[in-house]
């Protein structure tokens, strides 16, 4: 009923505005704010003669918002410092609803969004931005509403991997700025792998200068053809910090990911003494997990992660650094007389419960985790760092399924879920791939996101608060491009927006279908590429 009333009041109100040649706002928004009361009442009118108020604290988002008006509306509002009579008014106010709460009222007079923090207002903003028309006008009707809104969860998440292939600054701000518009707050950006080192390090120069390169790049799925053409890149320490900035004032925080001891060939190719085997390595050219590792029995293994994640910190100010632990083979391992002796040395035995290279793997995160805990900050790991024995800060990011996640919660520990069957938008969007870029494989429709329930059954009430997000991956192996990047995320970004923000019992699907096309207006006038299977 109330969202029939929605609709009625809605169509009144385009009926009067269009009568007054004006354009007509819809709060039919992605992600669907938790309580929408509409009020009926003459709209607001948002024109040239509007200003923008704001408590000091909130400049940059009325700075964003009045971007966000130019670029939907053409309509140029101004930031002022006292109340006129037609105004859109940024406040700080209580909210029990949590530090990203917000509450957004208009009535023919005025727009108000109040949150608890400037993040609080900043997702207002966000709904206001995506409630207006997009197209050229002078003036914009916009209906007076009640809105009440939060999410449900605090980590909401968006992954992008810039080392299987590169993607620059700007890119990698476009990609925030995607979030931004879903309203997703952390930014997992691996910057570590087999084929690319991505991130200067001082104290470790050729971690750039050889492992930021590949010689070339096997063509397709390791068909054994290559096309010749070096690639790569890095972001520099004072690149990686301005993006780190731009993200924070869109209120969104950048979690590096540093994986090891496994994934580290790039990092070989440069220091080949850190190897099993003492090389000669290269920057991997193919797909896949190269079995190629850290050699544990090198006493200069802690040295070389601590000096990395000692820069890494340094950069990033993050509570969370991702150290990733998954995908290790231990073939080297077995094989490596270092290895085996520093295992003696630990006391490891074999025919327990876990190997004994396991546990090898586990005191080398051990000693990660303790080296950032000495800095401050807690680490995340891929749910493999369960089967090495964890430390009592660790948060577990569950991948392969939700049992990394149910056996993190039932340990206590925190755990985010990026599911390879729900979460991962490297897959096909579509059973037809004959029509679609090439993919690593799978199937994740549009429907299919927008199911998950990211908190597992047969959690109890108290394991059931360790899920504290969820969050989707784009793994770059099969997308050479930035344009690819944002067709393979959008629109299954929104459809992630949803699962992050609104409560279980609120999500349906065929109303997030409707309300899809006015978001996919905004993708049209950012210049964003979405796939269009379920929406033009």
């Amino acid at each position: 009923m109330t969202r029939c009333l929605v609709f009625i009041v809605s169509f009144i109100m385009c009926v009067v505005a269009n009568a007054k040649g004006a354009s007509v706002a819809c709060f039919d928004v992605i992600p669907r704010p938790n309580k929408v009361e509409m009020v009926p009442d003459v709209p607001f009118t948002l024109s040239a003669a509007t200003t923008i108020v704001c408590d000091k604290e909130l400049s940059q988002e009325a700075v964003f918002l009045q971007q966000y008006i130019q670029q939907a509306t053409g309509i140029s509002v101004k930031v002022g410092n006292s109340l006129a009579g037609n105004s859109i008014v940024l406040r700080l106010g209580e909210n029990k609803n949590g530090d990203e709460s917000y509450d957004l009222h208009v009535s023919c007079k005025d727009i108000v969004i109040t949150g608890p923090t400037a993040a609080g207002v900043f997702y207002g903003v966000q709904t206001l931005r995506k409630a207006l028309p997009q197209g050229k006008t002078k003036k914009v009707a916009v209906p007076t509403v009640h809105i009440s809104d939060y999410p449900r969860f605090a980590y909401r998440g968006a992954h992008l991997d810039v080392c299987r292939h590169f993607f620059g600054v700007d890119e990698v701000k476009t990609y925030i700025d995607m979030l931004a518009m879903h309203n997703i707050n952390r930014l997992h950006w691996h910057i570590s792998e087999d084929q690319g080192w991505r991130i200067e390090i001082k104290s470790r120069p050729r971690l750039t200068e050889v492992g930021a390169w590949r010689a070339q790049t096997v063509i397709g799925h390791n068909s054994g053809k290559y096309d010749g053409v070096r690639h790569g890149g890095y972001f520099t320490q004072e690149q990686a910090r301005d993006i780190v900035a731009y993200a924070a004032a869109r209120h969104i925080t950048v979690i590096p990911e540093i994986d090891l001891p496994g994934h580290m060939q790039a990092a070989l190719a440069a220091y080949p003494d850190l190897g099993c085997t003492g090389g000669p390595y290269k920057v991997w050219e193919i797909w896949g997990v190269s079995e190629d590792v850290l050699c544990a029995g090198n006493p200069e293994t802690l040295t070389f992660i601590k000096e990395v994640l000692g820069e890494i910190v340094d950069i990033f100010p993050s509570k969370y650094i991702h150290i990733g632990g998954d995908e290790c083979p231990k073939v080297r391992w077995k094989e490596c007389p270092k290895c085996q002796a520093r295992m003696d040395e630990l006391g490891f035995k074999a025919g327990g419960k876990r190997p004994r290279e396991e546990q090898m793997q586990g005191y080398i995160m051990q000693q990660a985790e303790a080296f950032l805990a000495s800095k401050g900050r807690k680490v995340i790991g891929w749910d493999e760092i369960l089967e090495g024995g964890l430390g009592p800060d660790v948060t577990i990011h569950s991948w392969r399924g939700i049992e990394g996640a149910v056996e993190a919660a039932r340990q206590g520990h925190d755990a985010i879920l990026s599911p390879v069957s729900h979460m991962y938008f490297d897959y096909y969007q579509s059973r037809d791939i004959e029509h679609e870029p090439d993919a690593i494989g799978g199937y994740t429709p549009l429907e299919k996101v927008y199911s998950f329930n990211p908190v597992p059954d047969g959690l109890t009430p108290e394991q059931a608060k360790h899920i504290i997000g969820v969050q989707a991956n784009v793994w770059t192996e099969y997308i050479p491009t930035f344009s690819q990047v944002q067709y393979m995320a959008l629109p299954r970004m929104a459809a992630l927006s949803e699962v992050q923000w609104c409560q279980q019992e609120a999500r349906d699907y065929d109303s997030f279908l409707v309300r899809l096309p006015w978001l996919s207006a905004l993708y049209r006038t950012c210049g964003y590429n979405y796939a269009k299977h379920v929406v033009k």
